[in-house]
């Protein structure tokens, strides 16, 4: 999977009732979203959409949506994506979602991540996870990072997406 990403303020929220996963009782949702620019897009929040940190979005939150950048995408305006993935902006810490290769290197190659002790690596439901982090679709949780190409951060914390 081929990750791409929006980043903006929320400027609604809504009920959306596309019938699947109860949508019409209220188990999904469209957030739109406005950037600097004034481009609009609409994320669809369904019940396996995961936030980081694990917090109610707001309109008026900061965040940055994530999502299949090789699914296909109906044609309408604005832009209308499910989100896998919906995080929160933080002063604390980045997050970076993408595949990851054997060596822990983002597949835009911008990131490589040094896996440290303290790292908490987890599945999406909180449970530890013990495989091989490489070759695997990741969330990272991280602060700094050197000034190399691609950049190397030790991770405070790696979700593996195991959809």
């Amino acid at each position: 999977m081929h990750f791409l990403s929006f980043t903006g303020i929320v400027t609604a929220i809504q009920q959306f009732g596309t019938g699947l996963h109860g949508g019409m009782s209220g188990c999904t949702k469209l957030f739109t979203v406005e950037n600097e620019r004034g481009e609009i897009v609409n994320f669809v929040i369904e019940p396996e959409t995961y936030f980081v940190p694990h917090e109610t979005i707001r309109k008026g939150d900061r965040i940055t949506g994530f999502y299949n950048g090789d699914a296909p995408a109906i044609l309408i305006y604005p832009p209308q994506y499910p989100a896998i993935v919906i995080a929160k902006e933080s002063d604390r810490y980045f997050v970076k979602v993408s595949f990851f290769n054997e060596a822990l290197i983002s597949d835009d190659g911008q990131l490589k991540l040094n896996i440290g002790r303290d790292t908490v690596i987890q599945m999406e439901n909180a449970q530890s996870f013990e495989g091989n982090l490489g070759n695997r679709n990741l969330i990272a949780l991280y602060g700094p990072t050197t000034r190399s190409i691609p950049a190397q951060t030790t991770p405070f914390k790696v979700i593996v997406i195991c959809q």
